[in-house]
């Protein structure tokens, strides 16, 4: 990989680029990232209500297990040809074939990566309604009887949504290409207001009936998806005509790109596929339980790691000049993106730890969702604080590597950390708990810990390779001692307030608690003189009421 590898110095933007377009691009990725993190934010709290009704009508259910497993299988074609894959192959072409005037071979690009996609997407649909007897037996080894049967039937329901989202990931890649970051991030509400929907209408049905309701239910949803995106996207391209043109250069580009970060978007995946099917191993409740606790350990990832990624993307891609131009631009970038996510993450990696029962139970706890099962997510949220704030630089790193157009090197590092969960995972969640004479089901939490272990040793050869290219960049030591200390003293008085009122009443509680720790990391963070928190707090107050919402 080298700087020079980015293209140099082309045409200056053309006249026919919106002027607010220019205004979102000039102002960097901190508005960009804001905007996407807005998005998140709604989609996130919509599914976050999503997910307390399913825990409200299911548990941790061997039903609740059957459907966690479902939506898990059928979504290994969206994550393969979605958002991340396209970033990395298609978002970095076509951004800067854009930011070098050349808007017409930039459509051209768009059209026929659409084409390709739809054909892909297709064939993987038809392909895994066929193969889902397999791949139940693959993933979910542990499953028999009737909720393997059940598993079945939501799989194949589920899998047509696979290739909607696929579709709906291209128009996200169009929009952020043009700064219009906030409505494909908004997007996802309108499937998540499906699934609620059809939950508070059908909730009388059995769980068995219910499941394959609500697995309609998505499907549905995510043809609402992908056509809230539509007439934007077909506005930004002017002409819309799909191809399946392969001879364009940009496509080989593209193609050359595709197949590493397929590959190790693939990896990954491998790695999330095999928890499931360790944890299909464990006392019935681990899968749901895994489901629930990865439903809010990913929400920091989204909404901070991702929405800075997702912002700095395209502005990375568009970068041109000399090689140590090129290299100064990820510099001062990079920096900036580190800093924020650290700010945000770590508070985050804390109050799962120590606070994890409080989240939990204010989420999910209704219904046949008890205050066990509360402190069951708990043991496993835990486990994946321990990666968490990897998981989030790490992802920073990566975009930086694609925008260099190197995708090699994250799929090699991917590559190693899935090979440390597959054999830390199974010693700790399958032969951990009797070693320590714990019930079996919290193998789950020593499976989400191991992860975490791997994502260290991923985000540690990720930045280690970046170096020799653009010098070390990382967050400063001081800055890491000031985040974690003022987070854990907030979560000391949380923690303390739920021993004092006690834990029947989990609404509440997480209002005062979650309130207090907020509040108490905010102001010891302000004290301590961290520039992100006086630098997020003006920016609130100058652009909060209305810029928003000018996409």
């Amino acid at each position: 990989m080298n700087a020079a590898r980015a293209t140099e110095t082309g045409p200056k933007e053309p006249a026919g680029v919106a002027a607010e377009e220019r205004s979102a691009a000039s102002e960097g990725g901190g508005t960009g990232a804001a905007r996407v993190a807005l998005g998140i934010l709604v989609s996130r709290i919509t599914g976050l209500i999503r997910e307390r009704a399913i825990a409200h009508y299911f548990g941790n259910s061997a039903v609740a297990d059957a459907f966690r497993a479902a939506i898990r299988i059928p979504n290994l074609l969206n994550n393969l040809l979605g958002e991340g894959v396209l970033s990395a192959a298609f978002v970095t072409v076509y951004a800067k074939l854009r930011a070098q005037g050349r808007d017409e071979e930039a459509n051209e690009v768009a059209n026929a990566v659409f084409g390709i996609l739809a054909l892909v997407s297709a064939t993987g649909v038809l392909a895994g309604v066929a193969l889902t007897p397999f791949l139940i037996d693959v993933i979910a080894p542990g499953f028999s009887g009737d909720k393997r049967d059940l598993t079945i039937r939501l799989v194949r329901i589920l899998f047509p949504s696979t290739g909607l989202l696929a579709l709906s990931a291209w128009c996200l890649g169009i929009l952020n290409s043009h700064r219009r970051f906030l409505l494909s991030y908004l997007a996802p509400v309108a499937l998540n207001a499906t699934m609620i929907a059809a939950l508070v209408t059908l909730g009388y049905a059995k769980q068995t009936e219910l499941a394959v309701y609500l697995a309609w239910a998505a499907v549905a949803g995510s043809v609402l998806q992908l056509l809230v995106q539509v007439p934007r996207v077909m506005e930004l391209l002017g002409r819309f005509r799909p191809s399946l043109d392969t001879r364009l250069p940009q496509m080989r580009v593209v193609a050359r790109n595709f197949v590493p970060v397929f590959l190790s978007r693939g990896v990954v995946q491998i790695s999330s596929y095999i928890d499931s099917m360790i944890a299909s191993l464990l006392p019935t409740g681990a899968v749901a339980a895994l489901g629930y606790a990865q439903t809010i350990s990913l929400l920091p990832i989204s909404l901070f790691s991702m929405s800075v990624s997702a912002a700095e993307l395209p502005a990375l891609s568009s970068a041109t000049g000399s090689t140590e131009q090129v290299a100064e631009v990820l510099r001062v970038r990079l920096k900036a993106g580190l800093r924020r996510i650290a700010f945000l993450v770590v508070p985050s990696a804390v109050a799962f730890l120590l606070l994890g029962d409080i989240i939990a139970g204010a989420l999910y706890q209704s219904g046949r969702f008890h205050r066990a099962d509360s402190v069951y997510v708990w043991g496993v949220l835990a486990g994946s604080s321990v990666g968490l704030l990897a998981s989030a630089l790490g992802r920073l790193y990566s975009s930086a590597y694609y925008a260099l157009l190197d995708t090699r090197t994250p799929l090699k590092y991917a590559a190693v950390r899935v090979a440390i969960t597959t054999v830390a995972g199974v010693v700790a969640a399958l032969f951990l708990p009797d070693a320590l004479n714990l019930d079996r089901k919290w193998g789950v939490a020593g499976l989400t810990a191991s992860a975490g272990l791997a994502g260290w040793v991923e985000f540690y050869l990720l930045r280690r390779g970046l170096t020799r290219y653009i010098g070390l960049v990382s967050v400063p030591a001081k800055l890491m001692v000031k985040l974690w200390s003022v987070a854990l003293i907030a979560a000391a008085g949380a923690y303390g307030i739920k021993r004092a009122v006690g834990t029947n009443h989990p609404l509440p509680l997480a209002v005062v608690a979650l309130g207090v720790y907020a509040a108490v990391y905010w102001l010891g963070t302000l004290a301590a003189g961290v520039e992100e928190v006086r630098e997020i707090g003006a920016w609130l107050l100058r652009r909060l009421p209305g810029r928003f919402m000018r996409q």
